[in-house]
């Protein structure tokens, strides 16, 4: 047993470095005051998003970038969804609305549609968003020093959650919690090898002609989680990417209830682990039971050490990420029950093959 808690240690102490690198180096976003006059495209997959997409859209009308066309694909929605998006730009010349053409058996419907827009994009640079966001002054230019000044070929950046209800708050900061006590963001740019990347779908930015040339929604055609993949991708062309948080000036609501969320993060949280089972079960082991372990052996230091461990590091994470650290603290113990129904729902979809999103298997 002692074995076991030095692991658990090991574990939670190499977490908290992590949470502590990423703390102290704040890998965010920085607002710039130079304005640029690239033409960007921003180009917008939608599939069934009638609750959504408006307020993306009248965000992006009201930022501040003024050199921009807006290219929205609309992926067989069976709601209303083409409707809302065609009466907008019938009233903003800068927007556009295409329809997608049918998915061909070995595209995932998200990638093909990427794919499709950037065929039809004008632009010097292309933002690839997702319909749940919205955008706010000073990103474009932001995005676009920190594309010349660093050289990259790709720019992601994780959103600020927008995280109304109660249900959202117990499951949903779960991707910022694993995110920045596992991976210091900061060697995403500095460690040229593949391996070590990170990427968030909700907001790719490309060089155009890189994305041209090399077609990276092709390459990665059939992947589930396609942002890390074209990442790792970018990297092993020895191109230069980046993945920093977005400090507010992106901002999203993935889900609208504790259900939607469940089944949303079960929908790709083991592609993060090359859908190797026996590794997510282990590193789940590490992190649910590991501090129950710690806890029965009733020895006060080593628990008193341990819930140091754990509330700094929720601490620092709430901090860098945005979000509350007082939820975040409290509700732990709730978070990591759900990471554990999180996992059986994604182990027993991916071993039944009945991943479905948005009306399609995946």
């Amino acid at each position: 047993m002692i074995y076991a808690i030095y692991l658990v240690f090991f574990f939670l102490i190499l977490r908290f470095t992590v949470t502590m690198f990423n703390f102290i180096s704040d890998p965010k976003l920085r607002k710039v005051n130079r304005y640029y006059d690239q033409m960007v495209s921003i180009l917008i997959p939608v599939r069934n998003e009638e609750d959504n997409i408006l307020y993306l859209l009248q965000s992006i009308k009201k930022q501040d970038y003024e050199n921009y066309e807006v290219i929205i694909l609309d992926d067989s929605s069976a709601d209303n969804t083409f409707n809302i998006c065609t009466q907008f730009a019938a009233a903003n010349p800068n927007f556009k609305v295409i329809r997608g053409e049918s998915l061909p058996h070995d595209w995932l419907g998200k990638n093909y549609a990427c794919y499709q827009l950037a065929r039809v994009a004008k632009g010097e640079y292309l933002l690839f968003l997702d319909a749940d966001e919205e955008v706010h002054d000073g990103l474009i230019n932001s995005v676009i020093h920190r594309m010349l000044v660093n050289k990259l070929s790709l720019l992601s950046l994780f959103a600020n959650q927008q995280m109304p209800t109660i249900g959202e708050k117990m499951v949903v900061p779960l991707m910022h919690f694993i995110l920045l006590n596992l991976l210091p963001l900061r060697l995403v740019l500095l460690i040229k090898n593949a391996s070590v990347a990170a990427a968030s779908g909700q907001f790719m930015f490309f060089n155009a002609a890189g994305y041209h040339k090399h077609q990276w929604h092709r390459e990665v055609k059939d992947k589930v989680v396609e942002d890390i993949e074209i990442m790792r991708l970018v990297k092993s062309k020895q191109l230069n990417g980046e993945t920093l948080l977005a400090n507010g000036m992106v901002s999203c609501r993935m889900y609208k209830s504790y259900t939607d969320s469940l089944n949303g993060f079960s929908k790709n949280f083991l592609a993060a682990f090359n859908y190797s089972i026996p590794a997510f079960l282990f590193f789940l082991l590490l992190l649910v039971c590991g501090p129950m372990l710690i806890a029965i052996t009733t020895n006060p230091p080593l628990v008193a050490f341990m819930l140091m461990l754990i509330i700094l590091t929720r601490v620092m994470v709430s901090l860098t990420s945005g979000q509350n650290v007082f939820y975040n603290i409290v509700f732990h113990p709730v978070q990591m029950f759900n990471m554990v129904v999180i996992s059986f729902l994604a182990i027993q979809k991916h071993l039944t093959k009945t991943n479905v999103w948005k009306g399609r298997r995946i």
